[in-house]
């Protein structure tokens, strides 16, 4: 794999920290939310998932328009800019001690962000022929995946409560919660001088503003991807929602620490990593498409409802495994799919796969704090019981589900 692919790869895990990087905080960070230290459960839980859900609002909004931009301007541009714009977002989320701050910085977080997941790619896309882009999105779905479970992961892990660090000043404070943010922060900065030097344009010609306004091109590619951005949707929910209620869920009910739920994050991302860079890439080439999102689909739904069984750690971390490779199965087979559909305008459709999937990142969490204040085992029981009826209409061939081409 050259190092241009690897560059995007990364920038793509990049993208995917910020969303989750606040959850396995924010439950124990009620201080610096200007809430009180007594606050009711209800009230926490509406915060961890209206800010979680605030990152991926604006990726809804903007990414479509940022997919456009890319195929008529070009995609390195929408890179750079990308980056950029992510690290100061995280690093005054990181400083901020209002709610209105944070909501600020998630907000433009998303729209950083939505911009590079879109270039990046389209940008893997174009450089990739149509018989090795399965192998190339599996890869960069890998990436994705990995950033969605290494943020919350490195917020379990980095978040000290016992540091006695405290620099304030005005509205901002650095203390032991800043921490998990300022590193992703620089990771996008780090990241950005090597884009700018080593990664050529892909676009061999800009592309003129096509005849068609975006809105009827929009129509058109969503008519043709309308089941694939339908289980795009259904998937990036489910992922959304198990993470914003597990740090609730741990804590209520499983009576598991911040390391605990780390560690739960570490599996859910390595049993990513390895089957789709790995297995995934392999069974592209020997294995229908539509089989293996129907058991995709059927590992998530089994993972989810097993977590309301079992009470051990031991026992969450396999359910974790269990639905992780359930969404290996899913993510890079829908994002090849969609790459190969929406030829030749690839960053639009792109685009369209990256608001979808935010629509989901957007309503599961907000779904899951509201079914979390009702009954702590409500949000995994019906995500669960979505999955798994997906899973027996695409097995059993039903069209509504059933990708074209599979």
């Amino acid at each position: 794999m050259n190092k241009r692919l690897l560059l995007l790869f990364f920038s793509q895990f990049i993208a995917m920290i910020g969303f989750g990087i606040t959850l396995p905080a924010l439950p124990f960070f009620v201080e610096r939310l200007a809430l009180d230290g007594s606050a009711p459960l209800a009230s926490v839980a509406f915060h961890v998932g209206a800010l979680t859900s605030a990152y991926a609002l604006t990726q809804l909004a903007l990414a479509p328009l940022w997919g456009l931009w890319s195929d008529r301007h070009g995609r390195k541009p929408l890179v750079v800019i990308g980056l950029g714009g992510f690290a100061l977002a995280q690093a005054v989320f990181g400083l901020g001690t209002s709610l209105p701050l944070l909501y600020g910085a998630r907000l433009a977080g998303g729209v950083f962000s939505a911009a590079l997941l879109t270039a990046s790619s389209a940008y893997v896309a174009d450089t990739l022929s149509v018989e090795t882009r399965g192998r190339g999105m599996a890869w960069l779905g890998t990436a994705q995946s990995l950033g969605f479970v290494v943020g919350p992961m490195m917020s379990s892990l980095l978040t000290r409560r016992d540091w006695h660090l405290d620099l304030s000043t005005g509205h901002f404070v650095f203390d032991g919660f800043s921490i998990p943010f300022f590193v992703a922060a620089g990771l996008a900065v780090v990241t950005m001088p090597l884009v700018i030097g080593w990664l050529p344009e892909s676009l061999k010609t800009v592309r003129s503003p096509a005849s068609a306004r975006p809105s009827a091109q929009w129509g058109v590619l969503g008519m043709r991807l309308k089941n694939t951005l339908f289980l795009v949707f259904v998937s990036q929910g489910s992922l959304a929602l198990f993470e914003a209620v597990l740090a609730l869920y741990a804590d209520r009910v499983l009576r598991l620490g911040l390391t605990e739920i780390g560690y739960a994050f570490a599996i859910c991302g390595l049993v990513m990593a390895v089957f789709q860079g790995g297995a995934v890439g392999f069974l592209s080439g020997h294995v229908r498409v539509r089989l293996q999102v129907a058991a995709g689909f059927g590992l998530l739904g089994s993972g989810l409802f097993f977590l309301l069984v079992v009470r051990s750690a031991t026992a969450v971390f396999w359910m974790v495994g269990i639905l992780a490779l359930g969404l290996a199965l899913i993510t890079p087979n829908l994002l090849t799919l969609i790459a190969n559909r929406s030829e030749p305008h690839t960053g639009a459709g792109l685009g369209l796969r990256n608001a979808f999937g935010s629509l989901g990142q957007v309503i599961g969490p907000l779904l899951g704090g509201v079914l979390f204040s009702w009954h702590a085992g409500l949000p995994y029981l019906a995500t669960a019981g979505v999955s798994l009826t997906i899973a027996v209409w695409i097995g059993g061939g039903n069209r509504l589900f059933r990708p074209r081409r599979s």
